[in-house]
């Protein structure tokens, strides 16, 4: 089995200027926040959860999904956090056509919590003992406005839980299905 999903990926420029943003951010923090891989950087536009490993329902419903839908523009925009738990970036832009499509990636037997498109930047640790702080970065990143960017495609995702920088998960596209 495999743990799949799929996924929008920010372009180079995109993920660089979040960075660039990020640091005074990363620098300010204690050990209360687990930041995110920036190479692991995307936004989810469905969880599969685990599937057999050639992952062929959901390549095939993916292929569907996104056949004859055009590429669209982008841009990461705007904060929120769920729960005080999650703190997040928002997209702007064309974002009905990402909402469509998200909805379209869904499976009906696989329930996804968040239809928000969304890119997850941190998490607070289990035994934070600084809960302002997610509010007050969320305060702080919701006047950002990263660069434009086109999506061209859709990208199925498997997550290699603890493999990735700091015990984190990894993740591999295992393919990639144009947008026009």
């Amino acid at each position: 089995m495999i743990r799949v999903f799929a996924a929008l990926l920010p372009s180079a420029t995109a993920r660089e200027h979040l960075v660039h943003t990020l640091r005074p951010i990363y620098a300010a923090t204690t050990n209360e926040l687990r930041w995110t891989d920036p190479d692991n950087w995307h936004v989810t536009m469905a969880f599969y959860g685990d599937q057999p490993n050639d992952a062929a329902a959901v390549r095939e419903h993916l292929a569907h999904a996104v056949a004859g839908r055009s590429a669209v523009n982008v841009h990461l925009s705007g904060a929120g956090s769920f729960e005080q738990r999650t703190l997040w970036l928002g997209v702007g832009g064309q974002v009905r056509g990402v909402r469509e499509l998200m909805a379209d990636c869904q499976l009906a037997d696989v329930p996804f919590n968040h239809h928000r498109p969304h890119l997850t930047v941190a998490r607070a640790g289990r035994r934070t003992r600084e809960p302002w702080a997610l509010a007050d970065f969320t305060r702080a990143l919701s006047v950002y406005r990263g660069p434009e960017f086109c999506v061209d495609r859709v990208c199925l995702m498997q997550s290699h839980l603890g493999e990735g920088r700091g015990g984190g998960p990894r993740y591999e596209v295992l393919e990639e299905y144009p947008l026009f």
